[in-house]
């Protein structure tokens, strides 16, 4: 019984920070600097948030519908989150030409091998092909993201970059993806215990928790570090004027 509380307790808590992020992000006016996070967010919020908890209570948790429902937006939010990376390798490149054009075609060819990876799978005798190819895309994919965003952490530290912001939301965006790879590592380890069941079920929405944090705090620092950046240049350019006058 607590255990649930506590789970529905963090999935609304996803849905309220999903929406707040929304709210900011248009009435802040950055929706279209961040349209990359923005699209993800609302994406997020419309399957998960709206379109599930629909689905769940016209056709129930055991239905056919619901089921399919369930898996197919879970591909939807793959490839959305598959996008989200590219978007955030292309910003961390917007300076490095000749490796964003290496960096895109190494992209395109994962985002063409998963799904080749995914049909090789098929091979494990599922009853169903349609829903199994499902199930391993969209776990594929999702490991393909984490590695890929890792990688793309790794590239930012050797270029140096200066793009804090995109670092938050790296590091956002990881967190969504770690904890539910380690619960579903678990899962498989332990053979799918009760206990590890439980914890699979928590881990993902806590994850959200933790992304959508971390994306909040990378889009409302940034106005106040420009307005400090602001006050902080401007007695330097002064001074540095005031002396070429002197000379």
């Amino acid at each position: 019984m607590l255990q649930n509380l506590f789970g529905l307790g963090v999935q609304y808590s996803v849905y309220v920070l999903e929406l707040a992020l929304l709210i900011y992000l248009v009435f802040s006016q950055q929706w279209k600097r961040l349209s990359g996070v923005c699209a993800y967010v609302c994406l997020f919020f419309l399957l998960d948030g709206v379109g599930r908890p629909y689905v769940l209570y016209h056709y129930g948790l055991s239905s056919r519908e619901y089921g399919y429902f369930y898996w197919l937006t879970d591909v939807v939010l793959a490839l959305g989150a598959f996008l989200l990376v590219c978007a955030f390798f292309r910003r961390a490149c917007a300076h490095e030409k000749k490796l964003w054009n290496f960096i895109s075609l190494l992209l395109i060819f994962v985002f063409i091998l998963v799904p080749g990876v995914s049909l090789i799978s098929l091979t494990r005798n599922y009853d169903h092909l349609f829903s199994g190819f499902i199930y391993e895309f969209t776990q594929n994919l999702f490991f393909t993201c984490l590695v890929l965003n890792t990688l793309l952490y790794l590239l930012m530290q050797q270029i140096q970059s200066a793009d804090d912001e995109l670092g938050l939301l790296v590091c956002g965006i990881g967190i969504q993806f770690a904890g539910p790879a380690a619960s579903l590592a678990l899962l498989h380890l332990t053979a799918a215990q009760s206990y590890a069941r439980s914890l699979n079920s928590l881990v993902g929405p806590l994850c959200t928790v933790g992304m959508l944090l971390a994306w909040s705090y990378a889009v409302t620092r940034r106005p106040a570090l420009a307005a400090q950046g602001g006050r902080a240049v401007a007695p330097d350019l002064a001074a540095e004027g005031a002396l070429a006058e002197s000379r």
